[in-house]
């Protein structure tokens, strides 16, 4: 599995206004941004995103996955600061 898959299988299964996965292996970190992300507990955002990636950490094609969520107010102020 590589990063483009997971990108994949997170794009049909939710629709995010943007969203950006890397990663080797079976590592993968993960930058989602939404709107909806302004009324969610940091808890619910990342079940949200672990969700549809479920049955392949259960298999272990995925081992480990970084989350981190934004709304697009905070992704125009924190993508200046970090480098994709």
């Amino acid at each position: 599995m590589d990063s483009a898959q997971v990108q994949q299988i997170l794009e049909q299964a939710l629709n995010l206004q943007e969203l950006h996965v890397k990663g080797e292996g079976s590592h993968y970190d993960v930058i989602a941004v939404d709107e909806s992300f302004e009324s969610m507990s940091r808890v619910k955002k990342q079940q949200l995103i672990y969700a549809p990636l479920m049955q392949y950490i259960q298999r272990n094609d995925i081992h480990a996955v970084s989350i981190k969520t934004f709304t697009p107010q905070e992704w125009a102020r924190n993508k200046k600061l970090m480098s994709l």
